[in-house]
């Protein structure tokens, strides 16, 4: 039974090993007018492309993609949030908030992603940690603690200021794990949304147009003042590909963020690993009528692959016990399977139990523990 294990897991190797595909590679590299740039792919950080990656520029109100992740992981989206006088008076885009008004963090949230409202940021901030600068600290060590390391944040707008900055990849990176919360690619990739205010509602549009305009299009923030010029994130999603692209003081940001997301899409292919039902693993079953169970995916998995010579990159990994106790439910969830890109998780799914095994009777088990003595 060694053997079969061995098996099974030199095919998820073999899957991932012998795969070629073709067409890579069939983009032309982007000539971008934005004084930084960069694409990326998500789920592994893969850089398809960058222009001034590293270097810093103001964020403007792409910042608020921090804004949003930190609420939505430290408050509660039916929170009831007072808005202060200084959230109220805060300068640039709005929501119009008043002061001692009261919404839902839901609300400020999408007031937030959808028209870029200062005051909502403000508002939150305070309500969150009591003061802006506290926030905006907790935005900083959370942006290093996910490897934008080359990021600091001071208000939680993205007004303007000497010690606020980040980088084309830093934004990249905060947006990729902004993705991997359900909330936040459901807020930023939303297009409209009514928001409940006192006595009335407010019709919110989203002034991202990639989410109308670019095919897959699904987030994630703009930005502009005069210091930081335009700037936009884009996500687009097609398959299991996520890309994200992003622009850094760029005369045309729309132009530049389609050209991006454009190459990033020739450069990157969406390849079957698991198929639900998939034999992946066998294990022991004990007390059990049979003894050993294969599992198989739970579902479907794909990954992006860049190049015929990227396969050697990723590896899987099964998380399972040695053994598992009957009964055993069909359908039932025994472990996971991990795909990594360079030791970095891509995907995972659940490795089910492919059929139901029921447990010895008492005068079988009995009669088995006779035998082995």
């Amino acid at each position: 039974m060694i053997t079969i294990k061995l098996r099974l897991t030199a095919l998820c190797l073999f899957l991932l090993t012998v795969f070629s595909p073709i067409g890579f590679g069939a983009g032309i590299a982007p000539d971008v007018t934005a004084k930084a740039a960069i694409v990326m792919e998500a789920s592994t950080g893969k850089v398809l492309y960058e222009k001034n990656g590293e270097e810093r520029h103001y964020p403007a109100s792409t910042t608020k993609m921090m804004t949003l992740i930190l609420a939505l992981e430290n408050g509660s989206m039916d929170d009831v949030v007072t808005v202060s006088d200084n959230a109220a008076n805060t300068e640039g885009s709005s929501m119009e908030l008043a002061a001692g008004e009261q919404l839902k963090l839901r609300d400020l949230l999408y007031g937030i992603a959808l028209v870029s409202g200062n005051d909502a940021t403000v508002a939150v901030a305070e309500h969150l940690s009591g003061s802006v600068e506290n926030f905006a600290r907790l935005m900083t060590q959370k942006a290093h603690a996910i490897g934008a390391v080359n990021t600091n944040f001071v208000n939680s707008s993205g007004l303007p200021d000497p010690n606020h900055y980040s980088t084309a990849h830093d934004l990249a990176r905060i947006a990729a794990y902004g993705y991997k919360n359900p909330a936040f690619a459901e807020i930023v990739g939303c297009r409209h949304q009514t928001v409940s205010r006192e006595g009335w509602t407010q019709e919110l549009y989203n002034e991202n147009k990639m989410l109308r305009n670019y095919q897959g299009g699904n987030g994630v923030k703009t930005g502009y003042t005069i210091a930081a010029g335009r700037c936009l994130v884009s996500g687009a999603k097609r398959g299991n590909v996520q890309l994200i692209a992003v622009v850094l003081n760029s005369p045309d940001m729309w132009e530049d963020s389609t050209a991006l997301l454009d190459f990033g899409f020739s450069q990157v292919q969406a390849f079957d690993v698991f198929h639900e039902g998939d034999v992946l693993k066998t294990v022991k079953v004990t007390h059990g009528k049979k003894d050993f169970i294969n599992l198989v995916a739970g579902e479907n998995l794909s990954v992006p692959l860049f190049s015929p010579n990227d396969r050697s990159r990723f590896q899987t990994v099964f998380e399972v016990p040695d053994t598992i106790q009957a009964p055993v439910t069909q359908g039932q969830k025994v472990g996971i399977a991990k795909v990594l890109y360079q030791n970095k998780e891509v995907g995972r799914v659940n490795l089910v139990a492919a059929e139901s095994i029921d447990q010895k009777s008492l005068r079988e088990l009995l009669q088995e523990m006779r035998q082995k003595k």
